[in-house]
């Protein structure tokens, strides 16, 4: 037993060590258990979380509702969201922000900052003279730009989180519109970095429900194609999206489910709010005619009274989607006057009847860009709050063709329940089942420069190249390699969006700069001088469109190439060792991962067509991005061939390798411990073929932002602050208000229990006189001072009321407690009185206990009785104003001690071992009486244990038998048998009696 202990050892060592460095790698994910995802709707905002036992929940506000207006109320000395900033609105129209999401990323001669500006007059925009970006002058102390101002929101909707998780969240998914152009979504990346939070992905809102829809849906999905239309109309845009699903082959788990984007269209301001907002106007004419003879103000003039048309706007949408005609009524509309007035749902529509003959052109757009017919969609699936007006369904359903139009999807919180799966998913601490996800690029982007080419012998022109990056409905996150072959000295090249045909002029308008960014190189010729005897390869350009569908550059590199000879010597078993290493971890090169130049940007390439599909050649390259190698000089991966020359090199590299493997053949055999093999003469002769050696050396790159200018560094830091002491300030608001609260309600219960019987009781009149006192002085006080109290003032004066109340209410609750602390107390005694008298009746030979633990049991309920009846007798002579002697809390640590005594007890007899009896005249043996120090000795093992495991150790203090003369100590170990004694002359045999 012991070797097999000894061979285990190190197999036990081994299994420590991979967990500890398991636990390394799981502790740090302890406080990111949680993510969140945030459904930003322009009007109202969708929270969810995943963490350990609430898989995907939506997360309730303070008001218990499951979505929350995205709305902002900002005060000289306070902050409201939500529900209190929407009911704000009416208050004070011009410091409440609404559906400022629709001016991230617009510079000020943008035509939706004009738009918002029409529809809500209230708000004074102020102009960034550098970046020329909107903010809300709401007074000349609070200015805030519409990040800092969704800051605040996604700061609101983490708390709302982490209230419902009980632990804090760091790590989210953000949905934003699928037309949000680099610089609308690297605004929402600037307003996250403000809040602190730590973005897994911006994911479109149409992906994350197409997402929801197939996630529920897992077991229909198969290798057959289905195509799924989804019309999502919200309050301030609509988007359709055509999506399909199918099962794919992936190379970690195998066949798995697979949504592919394949056509989007959008109508930018096609929503509910352009609805509200006719309707508002219908309301306010009706308003102004019904004053028309008083001489009355135009109702249009007053801002409160337009917040509160606005919000009975809304309510009317909502009813004459279900009714034909309703009652629109405001009490105190303006100058107290009511409002009231009858809108059919026939005006209603008559109002919008522009707006609808716009739902089908989002449907045209789509079916334009996936190139589809509507006979190949299976289903029309309505998202959106707006899609329940009865007219937008009519319409639709005209438009698509179909029977009917699908509501099998939860038309608000399907944006939120994908998004938080993919938050999920892309987090650490969860695992998830795959569900490949493929987003297309709405928006294509190309690169532009320009170069000198010699068109006639001696004459030069200037010639300007395109070539498209990301193609329109290209699928990312992917990475692409652009490669500049004809330059040897620093050059320029632009970024830019490609074809935007498919947009109209005012969608044009809005989109804004359609260039965004120009390159400026620095080195290249520096690193041409660097390496003067060596093949330039060209100037590669790696880009990156990760799955936010946020451009980036991430280098660029002049990649040079020369042939060397390899050195004669054999490799030493080191070497080969580590460079099989860095192959396995990515560090060596495979003749595989060799580059592909077809997408490179050749000066004797025309440029391609914009907006054409992804080509074979950028594929090839995202391959060679994905499986870059860690340029090593040693061992150099081959060249890149030519376009024009690739069969060529590919077979001299086929042979070259064939002619490497041939040479190794007789040193591979000598170091797997074969007998060495002389070369053939053939093979001595052979001249060892060259190999190609790449040096990359790294160009700087400065960069023009051209559409909209980041932040700087600086100001973000600033903004983040000014945010978190925004936060700060609000919760030292909350914490002075709930410390206000309580002393206030701590002064009104105390008044009240003063004249409650058990409180006069115990206390004297002229205790409660005083108390009395206090409390009158404190409240008022607090009404005439406590305005400007401080936290901790008004925590201090709680505590001094605290202290002096404690006295009452510690003999009120005292009282209390008596009745059920005795009678528990009366029981326990009682019980174990039976207990101790049924152990002394049990007979000597099948007696478990010793006299010394029946003893101590039996003192210990004399002691207890004792203390009872002297401590009752001691309070009865008390009177009841005084601080009692019979207090709970010594009835329950006698409770404790005598119960521990009993347990022992107890304990010992469930686990002790019945004696074999000694054998009779028929050849059985009856059991020959023992002392009961040899019977404790016998203890059987809890069940699942063998007989090899230590007994249950007894505590020390429980420990009272010891050996005597009478009771010789056993030496056997843990699960010895005690020798067995023969019974003295004359004994009979005990019967069977071994429990009790």
């Amino acid at each position: 037993m012991a070797a097999t202990v000894r061979r285990q050892r190190p197999r036990r060592l081994a299994c420590w060590a991979v967990l500890a460095v398991l636990l390394a790698d799981l502790l740090p994910l302890s406080d990111t258990l949680a993510v969140m995802s945030v459904d930003l709707g322009s009007e109202s905002m969708k929270v969810a979380i995943v963490k350990p036992g609430v898989p995907m929940e939506i997360v309730l506000n303070k008001e218990s509702r499951r979505k929350t207006p995205v709305t902002v109320t900002l005060k000289e000395n306070e902050r409201f969201f939500g529900d209190s900033a929407a009911s704000m609105a009416i208050k004070n129209p011009k410091a409440t922000l609404r559906y400022f999401q629709h001016l991230l990323g617009k510079q000020e001669g943008n035509p939706h900052v004009a738009l918002y500006g029409a529809r809500f007059p209230e708000h004074e925009l102020g102009f960034d003279p550098q970046r020329q970006t909107v903010h809300f002058q709401i007074s000349p102390q609070l200015q805030f730009s519409p990040e800092e101002v969704l800051g605040m929101v996604l700061n609101y909707s983490r708390s709302l989180a982490e209230d419902f998780a009980e632990q804090p969240i760091k790590d989210a998914v953000i949905t934003v519109p699928a037309f949000f152009n680099q610089a609308e979504r690297r605004a929402v990346l600037q307003a996250a970095r403000m809040a602190g939070l730590k973005v897994l992905q911006l994911i479109n809102d149409n992906t994350a429900t197409a997402l929801s829809y197939g996630v529920f849906r897992r077991k229909d999905i198969n290798t057959t194609a289905q195509n799924v239309m989804f019309y999502d109309m919200g309050s301030g845009s609509t988007v359709c999206t055509i999506v399909t699903y199918q099962t794919v082959k992936t190379k970690e788990a195998g066949m798995q489910p697979q949504l592919q984007i394949r056509g989007v269209g959008f109508d930018r301001t096609l929503g509910g709010l352009e609805m509200e907002l006719r309707l508002r106007e219908h309301l306010a004419r009706l308003f102004n005619e019904q004053r028309k003879g008083q001489r009355a103000k135009d109702v249009r003039e007053n801002p409160r009274a337009m917040a509160k048309l606005l919000r009975e706007a809304n309510r009317l949408k909502t009813v004459l989607s279900a009714n034909a005609d309703h009652m629109a009524q405001i009490e105190g509309l303006m100058d107290d006057v009511d409002f009231k007035a009858k809108v059919t749902r026939a005006e209603f529509e008559e109002l919008c009847a522009d707006l609808f003959e716009r739902v089908p052109g989002p449907v045209q757009q789509a079916l334009q860009s996936a190139e589809m017919n509507l006979d190949e969609i299976e289903q029309v699936i309505l998202v959106g709050g707006a899609t329940r007006v009865p007219k937008v369904q009519e319409v639709l359903l005209k438009a698509v063709g179909k029977e009917e139009l699908g509501k099998n999807v939860n038309a608000d919180e399907a944006a939120a329940m994908g998004a938080v799966y993919q938050a999920a998913a892309l987090s650490k601490a969860f695992k998830v089942k795959p569900f490949v996800v493929r987003d297309a690029v709405i928006y294509p982007i190309l690169v532009e420069f320009t170069r000198e080419v010699e068109e006639e012998p001696g004459v030069r022109s200037l010639k300007h190249n395109k070539r498209v990056l990301f193609s329109r409905m290209g699928p990312y996150p992917q990475r692409k390699v652009i490669t500049f072959n004809r330059y040897n000295h620093d050059f320029n090249f632009h970024i830019n969006y490609g074809d935007l045909g498919f947009l109209g002029p005012e969608d044009l308008r809005v989109f804004g700069s359609q260039n965004l960014t120009t390159v400026k190189l620095k080195g290249v010729g520096e690193s041409f001088k660097k390496y003067p005897d060596y093949e330039s390869k060209g100037i590669k350009a790696h880009f990156n469109l990760d799955e936010s569908g946020v451009l980036s550059l991430i280098k660029v590199e002049s990649v040079f190439e020369t042939l060397v000879e390899d050195s004669p010597e054999e490799e030493s078993t080191l070497t080969k060792l580590g460079n099989t290493i860095s192959s396995l971890f990515g560090g060596g090169t495979t003749p595989d991962a060799k580059e592909n130049g077809t997408d490179s940007v050749q000066e004797e390439e025309e440029s391609p067509a914009e907006g054409s599909k992804d080509e074979p050649g950028e594929q090839a390259e995202l391959k060679e991005e994905a499986e870059a190698p860690v340029e090593d000089t040693s061992q150099p991966p081959p060249t890149e061939p030519k376009e024009d020359a690739a069969p060529e090199e590919e077979k001299a590299a086929e042979k070259e390798k064939e002619e490497k493997s041939e040479a190794q053949k007789p040193s591979e055999k000598k170091e797997a411990g074969s007998e060495p093999v002389p070369p053939a003469p053939e093979e001595e002769k052979k001249q060892k073929p060259a190999r190609k050696q790449r040096m990359v050396e790294e160009i700087g790159v400065e960069l023009m932002v051209l559409d909209l200018p980041d932040l700087p560094e600086d100001e973000l830091a600033r903004s983040a602050q000014k945010l978190q002491d925004l936060t700060l300030r609000d919760l030292e608001k909350q914490e002075r208000e709930k410390a206000a609260n309580s002393l206030e309600a701590f002064i009104f219960e105390t008044q009240d229990k003063l004249y409650q019987p058990e409180y006069q009781e115990v206390s004297t009149e002229e205790q409660r006189e005083e108390i009395s006192g206090r409390l009158s002085a404190a409240s008022t006080w607090l009404e005439d001072e406590g305005f400007g109290a401080t936290t901790v003032m008004l925590k201090e004066k709680l505590t001094e009321l605290r202290k002096l109340c404690h006295g009452l209410f510690f003999r009120v609750e005292e009282r209390k407690k008596w009745p059920e602390r005795l009678s528990a107390l009366d029981n326990l005694l009682n019980h174990s009185s039976m207990f101790l008298k049924g152990a002394r009746l049990i007979p000597e030979m099948d007696q478990i206990f010793t006299e010394v633990e029946m003893t101590t049991l039996e003192k210990v309920i004399n002691e207890t009785w004792a203390w009872k009846n002297a401590t009752m007798a001691e309070q009865a002579k008390l009177p009841a104003t005084e601080k009692p002697v019979l207090l709970s809390k010594d009835i329950e640590a006698k409770m404790m001690a005598l119960d521990r005594e009993v347990q022992y007890l107890l304990n010992k007899a469930k686990f002790a071992k019945p004696r074999p009896r000694p054998k009779d005249k028929n050849g059985t043996r009856a059991e020959p009486p023992l002392n009961a120090s040899d019977q404790a000795e016998k203890v059987i093992p809890p069940p699942g244990e063998t007989e090899d495991a230590k007994p249950i150790s007894e505590p020390e203090k429980e420990t009272r038998s010891e050996p005597t003369d009478a009771e010789p100590l056993e030496l056997g170990g843990p699960g010895a048998e005690p020798e067995q004694k023969e019974p003295p002359t004359g004994q009979k045999p005990t019967l069977k009696n071994d429990e009790l």
